[in-house]
């Protein structure tokens, strides 16, 4: 008897002895993930703060860089010609025998789509003369829709709704193999943002368009930001174009902007669900951009003239005075930079020459740029200064609804209450559950979705269930970083959520790997932007340290940071990753450039001028693709 008693003790011991174990391995499994979570999550931060500062100096700039389309550019011819002209140069285009691609005629079939997707899965290029085609038909089609559509579930059954896609056929492809193909039973409606960032733009429109002629009344599209000509020049999509059709991207271009303007503003499903591309603010009016000439907006940032500008030169009414940059910034002289062991990937009238000259006199170590990434005029037509004379959109554009389209093209929810202008990105507002509230309850709608912005789920639900946003490019900023997802609506207005991952190169990687390759990136991305900034920095950094000891606190390196870059990061919490710590906390303030070195010097080259070059590398690149009109590559004659 007491040996069992004994044995039973022992045995109660060592059961208490591994739940306890398991306790403690649930523990640390928990906090391990709570871990990876936070890299995550701060990895995203990162790289959103980075995109959102970019999207800013894109608007700063775009009065410059119409001023440069408008003076330079083949894309300075923003009229297309007549249908008839146009279909002209399209037969001019010959086919030759040894094209292996699609070969389309009008109307378009489902045969005329599918061999479009096995084309592109198999990486071939359509044909420039099938491209304008296409992009022909698809405009007259547009043009015959609403600013508003309608759609009903009761006909269908459910209406599948996708986000942002920015270039990424894979997704796209991923998402027809898990959903099925556009028809007449299963119906899509595509959210904007279908070009930029990604390499297969110009793909995904064709396909996109394809659908829309075949199933005109089952597959609808809704314009975001970046279907926007200046977006384009930034963000990828000219130059790909530029790259896959050299000889007829000019043509192609122009009439994208013509397609983009006639892309429908909104779409209502079953009078009770608002669908935009950005969002609201307490001054949209949806009567109101029903009805306005939707194809009067050919960019967002080609601002509307005030009267006072229509006013100012009786002699010129054909021009406009804007002021494009705010300030002068010193060019100090600098070398070129290299991360350690990353790779880094990949004839004008006499005022416009004076003024490209004032812009980037290297000689005299003088640029003209945007100097700092939320200094600079938020995207509202009262902010707009003159200074700069310049050709006014074609069209007239009224204030109100330059603003309207802008609104529900870039704003963004956010938690508190109240409509503030949107700082951080520059354009549109952040509007908040009462705005929301307030404009369902005035048109007698259930729930707004919108996309716009990168969620790391793919999807996000905020103001009480009554805005859903939807992003569907997985992998957005790097391998990993995030999931896509669309939402299958049925008639009960239940969203139905899909999430996917396009999984190439992480599929045999950890969680832990996909993690460190997702911090990695954003990590090596702020440090760049750390350098491109050094003399800022550490100018800054010194006021804490008259003494030059090399230290300053961390709440005074945080603050320097923050006040420099403007990007709204934690940097308390970053900068265990970004610089050296001493014993007793401080901050070893120059260590943030320790991961960063500098290439060997061109004798000519004086020590910073490198620096602001490649602070401002991805405006200059913009200004040389709008001056290079051979696509050549190479700055000569086009500057004569």
């Amino acid at each position: 008897m007491g040996c069992g008693t004994s044995v039973t003790g022992s045995r109660a011991k060592k059961s208490e002895r591994a739940i306890k174990a398991a306790i403690l391995i649930q523990r640390w499994y928990r906090c391990y993930m709570a871990r990876l979570e936070m890299r995550r999550q701060y990895a995203l931060s990162i790289f959103q703060s980075i995109e959102y500062a970019e999207e800013q100096a894109q608007l700063q700039l775009s009065s410059f860089f119409t001023f440069m389309l408008d003076h330079f550019t083949y894309l300075n011819e923003t009229d297309t010609g007549s249908d008839v002209q146009l279909l002209e140069y399209e037969r001019t285009i010959e086919v030759p025998d040894s094209y292996r691609g699609p070969r389309l005629s009008f109307p378009l079939t489902v045969a005329d789509t599918n061999s479009l997707l096995h084309a592109f899965k198999d990486q071939q290029h359509l044909h420039a003369r099938y491209v304008l085609q296409l992009l022909h038909e698809t405009k007259k089609l547009l043009k015959q829709m609403p600013n508003i559509i309608h759609l009903s579930t009761s006909y269908s059954k459910e209406i599948t709704i996708c986000g942002d896609l920015h270039g990424k056929l894979d997704d796209l492809l991923l998402i027809f193999y898990k959903n099925g193909l556009p028809s007449e039973e299963n119906p899509y409606l595509f959210n904007g943002d279908f070009v930029d960032r990604g390499e297969n733009s110009i793909e995904i429109l064709i396909i996109l368009f394809a659908f829309l002629l075949v199933y005109p009344n089952h597959l609808h599209l809704n314009r975001g930001n970046h279907e926007d000509h200046i977006m384009n020049l930034r963000y990828g999509f000219t130059k790909e174009v530029m790259k896959k059709y050299r000889s007829h991207s000019k043509k192609i271009l122009n009439l994208l902007q013509d397609v983009y303007s006639w892309l429908p503003l909104a779409t209502v499903i079953d009078s009770k669900v608002l669908i935009v591309h950005g969002g609201i603010s307490d001054t949209t009016d949806l009567d109101f951009l029903n009805l306005f000439k939707r194809n009067k907006m050919k960019s967002v940032l080609r601002p509307p003239k005030s009267s006072t500008e229509r006013n100012h030169d009786p002699e010129r009414t054909d021009f406009v005075e804007y002021s494009p940059i705010r300030r002068v910034k010193k060019c100090l002289p600098g070398q070129d930079i290299a991360v350690k062991g990353m790779t880094r990937p990949s004839s004008s009238s006499s005022h416009t020459r004076r003024y490209t000259s004032d812009l980037l006199d290297v000689g005299e170590h003088m640029c003209l740029l945007h100097d700092g990434v939320n200094s600079g005029p938020l995207l509202e037509a009262q902010y707009l200064e003159s200074s700069v004379r310049m050709p006014s959109v074609p069209s007239e554009l009224t204030a109100k609804e330059w603003k309207q389209v802008v609104d529900i093209l870039w704003s963004d929810p956010k938690n508190q209450n109240g409509c503030t202008p949107n700082k951080v990105r520059g354009g549109g507002c952040y509007f908040g559950p009462d705005v929301t509230a307030r404009l369902l309850k005035r048109y007698n709608l259930k729930m707004l979705i919108r996309s716009h912005e990168c969620k790391q789920e793919g999807y996000e639900i905020s103001h009480d269930g009554q805005v859903i946003t939807i992003f569907s490019a997985s992998n957005y900023y790097e391998d990993g970083s995030n999931r896509g997802a669309y939402l299958k609506l049925n008639p009960d207005l239940i969203p139905r959520f899909v999430q996917y991952q396009v999984s190439k190169a992480t599929r045999k990687q950890t969680l832990h790997q996909r993690v460190s390759v997702v911090e990695w990136s954003a990590l090596k991305s702020l440090r760049e932007k750390l350098y491109s900034r050094r003399s800022e920095l550490t100018a800054a950094f010194r006021q804490y340290d008259p003494n030059y000891t090399g230290r300053i606190s961390a709440t005074e390196w945080a603050s320097t940071v923050e006040s420099v870059l403007h990007l709204d990061l934690p940097w308390r919490t970053l900068r265990s990753r970004l610089v050296q710590l001493a014993p007793d906390g401080s901050v070893e303030y120059l260590s943030c450039f320790n991961d960063l070195e500098i290439e060997p010097a061109i004798k000519e080259v004086q020590p910073a001028l490198v620096e602001t070059l490649y602070r401002y590398r991805t405006d200059l690149e913009i200004i040389f693709n709008i001056i290079d009109k051979d696509h050549s590559g190479t700055l000569g004659s086009d500057l004569h």
